[in-house]
């Protein structure tokens, strides 16, 4: 099994969907598009493509060249009915690949918020392990509406649209599974004057939330990541 990670945004990594591919025996080439500006002339060699967050937005084609030929890719893999995984800005590229509309800016969430599945979910072959609500860590400012063929198999109080799917396997999460309590205490580390900007209290409120919130995101994240992997 061969992965390709596409990393759209420096320091933001696997967490426990990484884990979850070593544990499949999964051979991963991890690429930063971001900084080299290269992406492969064709997916065809992989069998599945992960593709990451990121603090740009989706529609960001100056800041980030490499999104025309990544939303290629995107279709070329549904096309060739293989498995893709969308994480944050993963998940709306994905809905600008199939025709969904980009909403910038005003749908900001972050930290552990509450999810529900859907009543599609119950027959989905990976959104079927969740419970019916389930916190997960969130981190966005952007949103999207579906795109036509999409299923919605996830949705939130405040942003409607966490989770779907187009055709058999190319997968989009709003939220961020991947990012289990080592994964956040990371980020609070590597993005420190960001995560200050959009909560002053994070880190005093961090060890609280953690244990109250974290295990249960972990649990629902490493459910969902084995799940996908099993789509491969």
């Amino acid at each position: 099994m061969r992965v390709l990670a596409v990393e759209n945004y420096g320091g933001t990594g696997l967490g426990q969907l990484g884990e979850a591919l070593l544990e499949a025996k999964a051979s991963i080439d991890y690429i930063r598009p971001h900084s080299t500006g290269e992406l492969p002339d064709t997916g065809r060699e992989y069998d599945a493509m992960v593709v990451l967050g990121g603090g740009q937005n989706a529609l960001d084609d100056s800041g980030s060249p490499h999104f025309p030929k990544l939303l290629d890719m995107i279709r070329e893999f549904e096309s060739d009915n293989k498995a893709v995984l969308g994480i944050c800005l993963g998940s709306q590229l994905i809905a600008r690949a199939f025709g969904g509309d980009n909403k910038i800016g005003g749908h900001n969430e972050f930290g552990w918020q509450d999810v529900s599945v859907t009543d599609a979910a119950a027959a989905d072959p990976v959104f079927h392990v969740l419970p019916e609500i389930f916190p997960i860590f969130q981190w966005h400012d952007d949103s999207f509406t579906l795109p036509p063929q999409a299923t919605l198999l996830a949705t939130g109080a405040k942003v409607a649209n966490q989770a779907y799917r187009v055709g058999r396997a190319v997968y989009a999460t709003q939220f961020h599974f991947e990012a289990d309590r080592k994964l956040v205490s990371q980020w609070n580390e590597t993005f420190a004057d960001a995560v200050n900007r959009l909560d002053p209290d994070w880190l005093a409120k961090y060890p609280g939330l953690a244990s109250e919130k974290g295990p249960r995101a972990d649990a629902a994240g490493a459910a969902l990541a084995r799940a996908w992997i099993a789509t491969i």
